[in-house]
């Protein structure tokens, strides 16, 4: 991958004065972006093969960035071929700190950040990110993917309109709700932890260009109930506690808990699904490694009465050993692409 990526990027480099620095490249996530670190520069060379993505990105970027938010800083682009030079923030990602570092501060930090960036609406049109997107979007991986790699087949029209009723009744109490800038994955893996800056920069961001206009405690729901790991329980109250001091009085107390559960249940059931179509559609098995943690936080969120359609849904038509990976998912994706 390196080679390819020096010949193909040496001119956009080499413009930049970068020709001949020795490159790392980095692993990638869900998406189709790729990251090369260039040693010494203390710059990410990005390839962002869409191009509405690499235009979203560059705009949110300029936009938060003039907002006083610590983005990565840009040195040079080319769009038309969707090639980025930013700012490395280094290793101080939220997730690489967690093992060796109080998780507190941080956690407290990046949700004390959080009102703060919903009150910055940008002068451009996002798209809306509420909840009867959330239930399609849910509903898209779950009944898509998810559904199909358990039971063999997509579930029959009765058992799909049945759950899209239940979706539905799970999504009224976000009626009403005011809609804020939302990033989306406001979570650890996208977060990073900028000690010598001041707040709010302390609080590194990256991977915005999903950003849209939505309710504004789905991106504490990403913060504080992570599909991909457990968190150490101080760091989420301190969360909470940081939040809801900012926080207008409708988002606290009872009210904020019911539409932090729904937002929850919501993002869990269609990362569940999500990390399916990750296996089975672009051979990326390791996401399903998340699974097991996804699954335990919608089992709890379950659990609450603001999600009892969909606890009804399961009890009907998903039996408890069945709430989970599909069985032996990881090894047919596996097999799939070292066929590819």
């Amino acid at each position: 991958m390196e080679e390819r990526m020096s010949a193909a990027h040496e001119p956009f480099l080499a413009a930049a004065g970068l020709a001949g620095v020795k490159r790392v490249p980095l692993p990638g996530d869900a998406g189709a972006r790729r990251y090369v670190r260039l040693v010494g520069s203390a710059l990410l060379l990005v390839e962002v093969p869409d191009p509405a993505e690499c235009a979203a990105f560059l705009r949110l970027r300029q936009f938060l960035e003039e907002q006083g938010f610590s983005v990565p800083r840009l040195h040079a682009a080319c769009p038309e071929k969707g090639l980025l030079l930013i700012e490395d923030f280094g290793e101080r990602r939220f997730a690489d700190l967690l093992g060796h570092t109080d998780p507190v501060p941080l956690f407290a930090g990046a949700a004390a950040v959080l009102p703060r960036l919903q009150a910055a609406i940008p002068p451009f049109p996002l798209p809306r990110w509420e909840g009867a997107a959330m239930a399609r979007a849910a509903a898209e991986t779950f009944l898509g993917w998810w559904w199909p790699a358990v039971f063999g087949a997509p579930p029959a029209p009765g058992v799909a309109e049945e759950f899209h009723a239940a979706l539905a009744a799970l999504i009224a109490p976000l009626a009403g709700l005011p809609s804020v800038l939302v990033h989306r994955d406001y979570f650890a893996d996208n977060l990073f932890w900028l000690a010598e800056r001041p707040m709010p920069q302390r609080i590194g961001l990256i991977d915005f260009q999903d950003a849209a206009l939505g309710p504004a405690l789905y991106d504490l729901v990403s913060l504080t109930e992570d599909a991909r790991r457990a968190l150490a329980p101080a760091a989420v109250a301190a969360a909470l506690a940081a939040y809801e001091a900012e926080a207008p009085p409708l988002l606290r107390g009872a009210r904020g808990e019911e539409v932090r559960a729904v937002l929850a249940g919501l993002r869990h059931l269609r990362v569940a699904g999500l990390w399916v179509r990750l296996a089975r559609r672009d051979g990326k098995p390791r996401y399903l490694d998340y699974g097991p943690c996804t699954w335990r936080r919608l089992a709890e969120r379950l659990a609450h009465p603001a999600l009892s359609p969909l606890q009804r849904f399961f009890d009907r038509h998903i039996p408890p050993p069945l709430r989970g990976n599909p069985p032996h998912e990881r090894e047919r994706a596996e097999e799939e692409s070292n066929v590819s």
